[in-house]
């Protein structure tokens, strides 16, 4: 079979899974590369929340195409802003500090509605995103950030709901097969990959290589040398599978590198998380309540302004931010005001909290130092100021005379009993990776495309630097992944 095969995939992700489904609708025969075992197929995509960010003229435009499951009931009890295209990609702009890619946030954007119902179409369902991103006010749901609309079942759901689009395409799988290189001919077009499999190594040929096989984030010499010292010792969110192999492949053949090598997407996360990503518990480790809290280190001092923007524009570099503390840890707390607001994930069972009726004590049982701990706490009350507050808008109910201020939902942490929860650093994915053009098409030191070769997903580089916008990366692989599987395909027929 494996001189009939048009278009190999390297990955078995969102952009992977999309990519071949793509390359699938041009006529082209596929065959999909995961180096994982089938039970932990699904790459970074099965450990999200599943949440899309794309553009939109609210719920009554997505009724028909997008949510078509929703009833008018559930409809009645939704307040969903619109998300326009100029304010996507200005949200972008604003996180990235103007570095990201104009033609491929361009493209990112400006494709991002089309493919929402192309992979509706394509049997993926989607529903709001209730528990984690809407305040329940006046009996109805504000939707607020721009990250609203989840494939049903999350991460996981997105996986298996596209795995079964691939089954009725028939489209092949090779599961514990590594990417090893990339086959070139004397011309310099991509010819096949060598792998590495259960049997051992072989050759694959074909007309067309798909990279969507993640970046470099489960990889802690790459971590290292990119990120700086200490990043070993982060938790990896997703799974283990994420070496960087397809970039070191493409990098081997004068591919080009390009994007924010040294920054990547990092959250807070659980303190007692284990190494990996954990196929039960998936993405509930992360605690992304802290714009309704403080946050701060073991010294009792705060660090990042917690209100600064939505949670969705901050959450993937405060990651960075806790690893720069003692011992990569930070500690989060809430009073009795605003502990029923925090968002699912605190509720599951595997959570280090300590609960106290005084900041002392509850400093004592996370091993915060008290005196810094009420010294700080006693500073953020006086510097709250008065206003109307409101967790679904920037509502700039901020502090005066404190560093660093806290902009917004500035709350007063004084009414007990207070809670705290104990996060460090978990690394999600990282922002280095290959240049691509507007056909999907690997680029190579020169500029010039290489033949036959494509990326998507988070391997490609310069969408994301320094910072994220929630929403936009699985959009991304979709988006790119739909392209590239698409142009593909078109260089193998033709």
């Amino acid at each position: 079979m494996a001189d009939k095969i048009d278009v190999i995939v390297v990955g078995l992700g969102n952009a992977a899974i999309c990519a071949a489904l793509s390359a699938t609708e041009q006529g082209a025969r596929v065959l999909m590369l995961e180096k994982a075992p089938i039970e932990e197929r699904g790459g970074n995509s099965l450990f999200t929340a599943g949440g899309f960010r794309f553009v939109h003229d609210g719920l009554d435009d997505l009724r028909h195409d997008i949510l078509n499951d929703l009833s008018a009931a559930e409809a009645e009890q939704i307040i969903l802003p619109t998300l326009p295209a100029q304010t996507y990609l200005d949200d972008l702009m604003r996180v990235t500090e103007h570095n990201s890619d104009e033609t491929l946030a361009g493209l990112l954007v400006g494709r991002s509605r089309d493919t929402m119902r192309w992979m509706r179409h394509n049997g993926v369902r989607f529903i709001p995103m209730f528990g984690r991103q809407s305040y329940k006010l006046n009996g109805k749901h504000h939707f607020y950030g721009g990250v609203n609309i989840e494939a049903v079942g999350g991460g996981w759901g997105l996986v298996d709901q596209l795995l079964k689009a691939a089954e009725r395409q028939k489209i092949e799988i090779r599961y514990a097969t590594r990417l090893v290189r990339l086959l070139q001919d004397r011309r310099g077009a991509v010819t096949g990959v060598t792998v590495k499999g259960p049997d051992g190594y072989a050759d694959i040929d074909a007309k067309a290589v798909v990279l969507a096989c993640g970046g470099f984030e489960a990889n802690p010499e790459m971590r290292t040398r990119y990120l700086g010292p200490g990043w070993e010792l982060c938790r990896v969110r997703g799974t283990r599978h994420n070496t960087g192999d397809g970039i070191k492949a493409a990098l081997d053949i004068g591919a080009q590198p390009f994007g924010g090598w040294s920054t990547c997407h990092a959250v807070a996360w659980d303190i007692s998380a284990p190494p990996f990503g954990d196929r039960t518990v998936l993405d509930n480790f992360q605690k992304h309540s802290y714009p309704i809290g403080i946050v701060v280190n073991l010294n009792g001092e705060r660090f990042v302004d917690e209100g600064a923007d939505f949670r969705n524009h901050t959450y993937a570099k405060y990651g960075r931010e806790i690893m720069k503390q003692p011992q990569r840890a930070a500690v989060q707390i809430f009073d009795a005001k605003t502990i029923d607001m925090v968002r699912d994930e605190y509720r599951i069972r595997q959570v280090t909290k300590a609960q106290a009726d005084t900041i002392e004590g509850l400093a004592q049982q996370l091993d915060i130092d008290p005196e810094g701990l009420a010294r700080t706490v006693t500073a953020f009350n006086a510097a709250c100021q008065p206003g109307d507050y409101n967790p679904a808008i920037l509502d700039g109910k901020g502090t005066k005379g404190i560093t660093p201020p806290k902009s917004n939902w500035a709350l007063p942490i004084d009414r007990p009993p207070y809670t705290g929860f104990v996060v460090t650093c978990g690394i999600t994915f990282t922002f280095g990776g290959l240049r691509i053009n507007e056909h999907g098409g690997v680029l190579d030191v020169t500029d010039a495309p290489i033949p036959g070769l494509y990326a998507a997903g988070e391997l490609v580089g310069g969408i994301f630097y320094g910072n994220y916008l929630g929403g936009a990366g699985l959009m991304s692989g979709a988006v790119f992944g739909r392209l590239s599987g698409h142009s593909a395909g078109q260089h193998a027929r033709s």
